[in-house]
């Protein structure tokens, strides 16, 4: 799949433009909360737009290539809705208002998916050098997903390098000032707790990506198609998390269909290094196959948490519901 220049450069302004477009249309005026109705209404246009975007890769470089795309979609999909516990961990930590965590989780995915982008150039051109690095890749999909199979503590916030050096050295106001990100303070500038937040987001959505980004390489190998269905998936995550609310929690068997995907494309990835190596007994995994153990696992996963959790309550308050705490510190 050759991709030219041109059409790079349009796809980065579209994904500008339509979070520039999000921002705007959402946050204009007085801020105010993002509803579970209006998360609706966008998620499904982000899904919509999706679509669309992998039918027009099957118009323009046929079925394998949508395939390819729609299988990284489901994938990142799948695995973004894990990290939205994260996500509601961060926002009570810090105790952020209602009516700015639509504005600053936009930001934090548009810090995430730049740093993305700058990791799938630098796995794209490695895989393209060095083939075996599909071992460490499978054998890293694997080992994760044994720990995902055995269970993890969600509800543990560890704050990375990037988010402490932050709050150490960036000069910010003891408290929230609406939605905004800095304000002057006697000729100074000063952030506040919500650009912190934002980082925290941001960075801690990379490190998520450290086992979605070598899954959706082993799908394919398509730098224009890993980076597009990250887009797609990135962009969609904020509206899943107004929309689903406590509903993740209900999910207790998300983490099993995750393991076993992980594992699967782990497999995958090192069937197909052996293959590259012309171990004669070593199969090429079709990409309709990857697509329908994606799809169904994530499928049954979900059926099977609801059915199992039916008419229990919630484990957490939906993210809609306001917070206190103690800002910036987390204290």
């Amino acid at each position: 799949m050759n991709v030219p220049l041109w059409v790079w450069a349009l796809t980065m302004m579209g994904v500008v433009a339509l979070i520039v477009a999000d921002l705007v249309l959402v946050d204009r005026g007085e801020p105010r909360e993002f509803t579970p109705r209006r998360a609706a209404g966008w998620s499904v246009f982000y899904i919509a737009l999706a679509s669309l975007f992998g039918l027009g890769v099957l118009v323009f470089s046929g079925g394998t290539q949508s395939a390819q795309f729609f299988a990284g979609y489901l994938t990142e999909k799948s695995l973004s809705v894990d990290n939205l516990f994260i996500f509601y961990v961060i926002m009570t930590r810090f105790a952020v208002p209602v009516t700015s965590r639509h504005k600053v989780l936009m930001y934090g995915i548009v810090i995430s998916l730049i740093l993305r982008g700058l990791f799938i150039a630098v796995g794209a051109a490695a895989i393209a050098q060095f083939q075996w690095l599909f071992f460490l890749f499978g054998a890293f999909l694997i080992w994760t997903a044994v720990g995902l199979a055995r269970g993890h503590d969600k509800d543990e916030f560890t704050e990375n390098a990037l988010l402490r050096w932050s709050k150490r050295v960036l000069p910010t106001t003891t408290g929230y000032e609406g939605s905004r990100l800095s304000v002057s303070r006697h000729g100074r500038r000063l952030f506040t707790p919500l650009f912190i937040v934002m980082i925290a987001i941001g960075s801690t959505d990379l490190l998520f990506a450290l086992d979605s980004i070598p899954a959706i390489f082993g799908i394919t190998k398509q730098p224009y198609l890993v980076f597009t269905a990250n887009a797609f998936a990135l962009m969609g995550l904020v509206q899943l998390y107004f929309l689903l609310g406590g509903l993740v929690q209900r999910l207790v068997y998300l983490s099993h269909g995750l393991a076993f995907i992980l594992g699967f494309i782990g497999v995958k990835l090192i069937l197909e290094a052996l293959h590259s190596y012309h171990v004669s007994w070593a199969p090429e995994i079709p990409i309709w196959l990857s697509l329908a153990v994606i799809g169904g696992t994530m499928t049954v996963t979900t059926v099977a948490s609801l059915i199992k959790v039916r008419g229990g309550p919630p484990a957490v308050a939906p993210p809609h519901e306001e917070t206190t705490g103690a800002g910036l510190r987390g204290e």
